[in-house]
């Protein structure tokens, strides 16, 4: 396997790894924890081309539903699929979806994390919600007051310290990934 491929693999590995750790620094609240599953999400994004972005969060989500306790609610795929559940699959068209905004502007780093990393929320915010709303049978207004507006404040910080950090990571995966 020649050093390319093997740097590609590793950088999934570490962003899928960083994303698994995020869940088990949270703040228990109901029916959604505060974790740092989205920060990481957000990181991989603006750090990685698409593919690999979107491979790192398949490889997550893949490992979460066979069984490996890394999900804020355990492991496989009644935790994955239970009301939380929308919000982990929205990650994987979210970071997808981020990192081809970070490709397309490659010359604002800045602008760029700030366009991806919103559009980023919302896309896992938009998949999220209506999950909520049908796994926990209430109507999307309750999802919404409980599953989003106190998350707010948060999903800012995240936003921010993903802006912060893009500009330094970025350059240097991309100079891995030219080696």
């Amino acid at each position: 396997m020649e050093r390319k491929q093997i740097t590609r693999i590793v950088l999934i590995a570490l962003f899928a790894a960083l994303t698994a750790a995020g869940a088990f620094i949270k703040i228990p609240m109901v029916p959604v924890p505060v974790t740092l599953q989205t920060l990481f999400a957000l990181l991989t994004a603006v750090a990685l081309p698409p593919l690999m972005a979107l491979l790192s969060m398949a490889a997550y989500l893949f490992i979460g539903a066979i069984g490996l306790p890394i999900f804020t609610t355990g492991g496989g795929l009644a935790a994955m699929l239970g009301p939380t559940g929308g919000f982990l699959i929205g990650m994987l068209p979210a970071v997808f979806a981020a990192s081809l905004i970070m490709k397309a502007i490659p010359s604002k780093l800045r602008i760029a994390a700030i366009a991806a990393s919103l559009a980023a929320t919302a896309i896992i915010y938009f998949i999220g919600m209506p999950w909520l709303s049908v796994k926990m049978d209430i109507p999307l207004s309750a999802a919404l007051a409980s599953g989003f507006l106190p998350f707010i404040p948060g999903d800012t910080l995240k936003i921010i310290i993903a802006v912060i950090i893009a500009p330094v990571i970025r350059p240097r995966v991309q100079q891995l990934l030219e080696q």
